[in-house]
C-alpha cells in the first residue's frame, strides 16, 4: 500500500488573496476547461479563494444540468437521462479532484480551514442529487426498460439504480432528511479524524543526543535523522526520528537500543489515542452514525451495507476467507517468534520477544538464515532505478512509454510529470505524476488517484486521464539518493499498478472508467504488478548499485527469492488481524460509546492473536476505515484481491512474465474494461477459470491451509 521538507503549501504560487471568499470569479481557473497541455490543472494559478467559490459554481452548474434532465418531456431513455448525467458536473469534478488531492498531499492551515466547509457542502449536495425524486424516477424508468441496451449500458443503469437506492432514493421524505443529517455528520467526523491523525503524527518525535544510542542503524537512517534535527533548528550531535515510515521502520528494524525501539513502537501504537488529538471519541461518534445509517437504509448493520455492494456480498464470506488465511499465519508466527527468541537468547538476553523486538529480531534471523542484509540490498534500489523498473515493465507488457514533461504544471516542486504515449502509434495515452517523499503537509501512506478520468465524449473522441501516485518513501540524503526498502519497492509497483488501471482504461462511460470497479476488485491491478518487482528478468534491467552502476548479482537475487516468504507469518497476521477487526466494527450496532481499547482487546483474544504483534493499524490511526467510508468493512479486500492476483500471476509465470499474449489478455480484459463488465467475468475471461485461495497460500509460503473456492463466495 506510500524532497525538501517544506511545510504547508508554500510550493504553490497561491497569490496575494488570503481570504477564501474574496476572489475575482473571472480569474477562477476551475470555471472553464484548463488552457494547458492535456488539461493539466494550472496549479500556479490556483489560489485558496478559488476552491469554495468554484464549489458553489459547480453545485449550481450541476443542479441546472439535473433540472434540464428531469424537465425533459420525453420518456426517459439511456441517451436522454444516463448520458447527460454521465457528462454533468464539469466544474465540480475539476475543483473536487484538485482539492481532494492537495488536502491529502500538500495541506496547510488554510486548506484545513477550507476543508471544514468544503467536505460537508460537497456531501450535502451529493445527498441532494441521489435523493432527487424526479431524477430517480427517470433512472428507474430506464432501469425497468434496460433489456436491449448494450452490456456496458445495462450494467451502468443497474449501478445507477443501486447507487441511488443505497443512498436513500427509496426512503420517505422524513427519512431522507434524517439520512442527509447523518451523512453530513459523517463527513465532518471523517474530517476531524484525519486532521487529528495528521497533527498527532507530526507532533510525535524522538530526539537522540547520544550517538551510542544509534548503534545498529544504517548510515542512511542516521543521515535522515540528522537532517530532520537540523530542519528543526537543533544543533549538530542531535538526531530526530518521527512516525513517518522511512524514519520509524528502520529504527524498529535495526536499532540495537531496545528502549529506543520500545519508545518508537509505543509512540506509533498509541498515535491519536489521547490528548489534544484524541480520535477515540471521534470513532465512537462514527460508529453511532453508521449504526443509524444502516438502520435507515434497512440493513442489519453497517458491515452488511458495505459488503452488499461488492464481490464478497456478505461479512460472513469475507470472514470465511480471512480465517482460512489467519490460522496458518498465526501458526507461522509461533515458529518465527521461536526462531527470534533463540537468537535473542544466544546473545545473552534474558527477555521474551516483545512487539518492539519483532522487526529487529526478524531482520537478525533473515541475516542468519539467508545471509541477506536489507541495508545492503537497498543500495540496488535507488528511487530512480525503481522508477525505471516500473516504466520498463509497462513498456514491455503494454507498449507505453513515459517521457518527462519538465515544464508541466505541478502542485509541489518534487512532483515529476510524464507524457504517456503508445510506442507504436505515438498516440497520447495519459499524463502520469509521481510525488514520492514525505513532508509534514502530507498524510502517511501511499495512494493513487486522478485529476481527470478517462471516458468517451459525446462526439466520439476520448478524454485521456491524468493520474498520480503519492508515496512516503525514504528520502535522499546529502550523500546518497533515496534508497528504497524492499517494502517500498513493492509499494511503488503496487501504486503504479493502480495507475495503469487508470491510464489504460478504455471504458466508454465515465462512471465505469479506470478504477471505478468493485472495491474488492480494485486491488487486483495494483497487487498483481507487485510480483514483477522481484522477478529476476526485470531485476537485471532496473536494479543497479547506486554508486558503481553494477547490475544486481545473481547471488543476491537468489537470496532475495529464498527469503521471499521470510517473516510472512507476521506480515499476513497483522494484515488479516486488521481486516478482521474492521469487520467486527462493521457488525456493531451501537447508540452509546464503547471502550475502543477493550473492543480491540476482545477481538484479539477471540482471534488468539499472538502477544508479540498487534493489528497493522490500531483504531485511532486506521484511516482506511475511519478516515472515510472508502474501506470501512472492506479492509479485507487486499487479501481478497490477492487471491486473484496470485492466481493470475501464475499464468504469467507459466507463459513468461512478459508474454505478449498473456499481457494483451490482461490489458484488454482487466485494465481497459474498468467497471463495464462484472469483475468475476473479467477475471475468468483473462485467466480461463475462477480463482481459489491456493495460489495465495503458495505465494505466502502457507500452502498447508485448506483451499477455499473464492468464486462460491462472490454471489455472482
Amino acid at each position: 500500500m506510500k524532497n525538501l521538507i517544506v511545510i504547508a503549501a508554500t510550493a504553490l504560487t497561491l497569490g496575494a488573496c488570503s481570504h477564501q471568499n474574496k476572489t475575482d470569479m473571472a480569474d477562477n481557473p476551475f470555471l472553464a476547461p484548463y488552457d494547458t497541455k492535456y488539461e493539466i490543472p494550472p496549479f500556479d494559478k490556483i489560489e485558496y479563494g478559488h476552491y469554495l467559490a468554484a464549489l458553489d459554481s459547480g453545485i449550481n452548474q450541476k443542479t441546472a444540468q439535473i433540472l434540464e434532465i428531469t424537465s425533459n418531456p420525453d420518456s426517459a431513455t439511456f441517451e436522454n437521462t444516463i448520458m447527460p448525467l454521465e457528462h454533468s458536473g464539469e466544474i465540480l469534478d475539476r475543483v473536487a479532484a484538485v482539492f481532494f488531492a492537495l488536502d491529502e498531499s500538500n495541506s496547510s492551515p488554510e486548506m484545513v480551514e477550507i476543508a471544514e466547509s468544503f467536505y460537508p457542502k460537497y456531501s450535502q449536495f451529493a445527498d441532494e442529487m441521489t435523493m432527487n425524486d424526479d431524477l430517480f424516477a427517470r433512472i428507474k424508468t430506464v432501469y425497468d426498460n434496460r433489456e436491449g441496451l448494450d452490456p456496458d449500458q445495462k450494467r451502468a443503469v443497474e449501478e445507477y439504480y443501486k447507487q441511488f437506492a443505497r443512498n436513500g432514493a427509496l426512503l420517505s421524505a422524513e427519512k431522507k432528511e434524517e439520512l442527509k443529517a447523518v451523512n453530513t455528520e459523517l463527513a465532518e467526523l471523517y474530517l476531524t479524524f484525519n486532521k487529528n491523525l495528521l497533527n498527532a503524527t507530526n507532533a510525535f518525535s524522538i530526539t537522540v543526543s547520544d550517538s551510542t544510542e544509534l548503534a545498529g542503524l544504517p548510515a542512511s537512517s542516521i543521515a535522515v535523522a540528522a537532517e530532520e534535527a537540523a530542519n528543526r533548528g537543533l544543533g549538530e550531535g542531535n538526531w530526530v526520528f518521527t512516525l513517518h515510515a522511512p524514519s520509524r521502520l528502520p529504527l524498529l528494524q535495526y536499532a540495537d537500543n531496545r528502549d529506543l525501539r520500545r519508545k518508537m513502537y509505543e509512540g506509533y501504537t498509541t498515535l491519536a489515542s489521547d490528548g489534544e488529538y484524541n480520535n477515540l471519541p471521534v470513532i465512537n461518534k462514527i460508529l453511532q452514525a453508521r449504526t443509524k445509517k444502516a438502520e435507515l437504509l434497512g440493513f442489519e448493520n453497517y458491515g452488511s451495507y458495505m459488503t452488499d455492494n461488492v464481490m464478497a456480498k456478505t461479512i460472513a464470506n469475507a470472514e470465511d476467507l480471512l480465517m482460512q488465511i489467519w490460522k496458518p499465519a498465526v501458526a507461522r508466527v509461533k515458529n518465527e517468534v521461536a526462531e527470534m527468541q533463540e537468537v535473542a537468547n544466544s546473545e545473552g538476553n534474558d527477555f521474551k520477544i516483545a512487539p518492539w523486538d519483532y522487526y529487529y529480531y526478524a531482520e537478525k534471523v533473515r541475516q542468519k538464515k539467508y545471509d541477506l542484509d536489507e541495508s545492503k540490498v537497498r543500495e540496488y534500489f535507488a528511487v530512480d532505478s525503481v522508477r525505471n523498473g516500473i516504466f520498463t515493465m509497462a513498456e514491455k507488457l503494454y507498449g507505453v512509454k513515459f517521457t518527462e514533461m519538465p515544464d508541466a504544471p505541478k502542485y509541489y516542486p518534487e512532483v515529476t510529470v510524464y507524457d504517456v504515449t503508445d510506442i507504436n502509434s505515438g498516440e497520447h495515452v495519459a499524463v502520469f505524476m509521481t510525488d514520492y517523499f514525505p513532508r509534514a503537509s502530507k498524510r502517511q501512506g501511499a495512494w493513487m488517484s486522478e485529476f481527470k478520468g478517462s471516458w468517451q465524449n459525446e462526439d466520439g473522441t476520448s478524454s485521456r486521464p491524468i493520474i498520480y501516485n503519492v508515496g512516503n518513501f525514504s528520502r535522499p540524503t546529502a550523500d546518497a539518493p533515496a534508497l528504497l526498502t524492499l517494502d517500498e519497492v513493492e509499494t511503488m509497483f503496487h501504486e503504479f499498478g493502480h495507475g495503469l488501471h487508470g491510464m489504460l482504461s478504455r471504458a466508454r462511460l465515465k462512471s465505469q472508467a479506470g478504477t471505478n470497479v468493485d472495491r474488492d476488485f480494485v486491488e487486483l491491478p495494483s497487487q498483481i504488478h507487485e510480483h514483477w518487482s522481484m522477478e529476476p528478468e526485470l531485476l537485471k534491467i532496473y536494479a543497479h548499485h547506486y554508486k558503481t552502476g553494477e547490475v544486481i548479482p545473481d547471488e543476491l537475487i537468489e537470496k532475495l527469492q529464498a527469503a521471499s516468504t521470510h517473516n510472512m507469518g507476521f506480515t499476513t497476521a497483522e494484515l488479516a488481524g486488521a481486516a478482521l477487526l474492521d469487520l467486527q466494527y462493521g457488525k456493531l450496532n451501537t447508540t452509546e460509546d464503547i471502550d475502543i481499547a477493550a473492543f480491540e482487546s476482545k477481538v484479539s483474544a477471540d482471534l488468539g492473536m499472538p502477544a508479540e504483534l498487534t493489528y497493522r493499524y490500531r483504531s485511532p490511526y486506521f484511516k482506511h476505515i475511519f478516515g472515510s467510508d472508502g474501506y470501512a468493512s472492506g479492509y479485507y479486500t487486499y487479501l481478497w484481491a490477492e487471491v486473484l492476483d496470485t492466481d493470475g500471476f501464475e499464468l504469467f509465470k507459466e507463459k513468461g512474465i512478459f508474454d505478449p499474449e498473456t499481457a494483451k489478455k490482461f490489458k484488454e480484459n482487466v485494465l481497459e474494461k474498468g467497471g463495464s463488465v462484472d469483475p468475476m467475468e473479467l477475471y475468468v475471461n483473462f485467466r480461463g477459470h475462477k480463482p481459489s485461495v491456493d495460489a495465495l497460500l503458495r505465494n505466502r509460503g502457507l500452502a498447508d491451509a485448506k483451499a477455499v473456492d473464492l468464486s462460491s463466495k462472490s454471489g455472482k
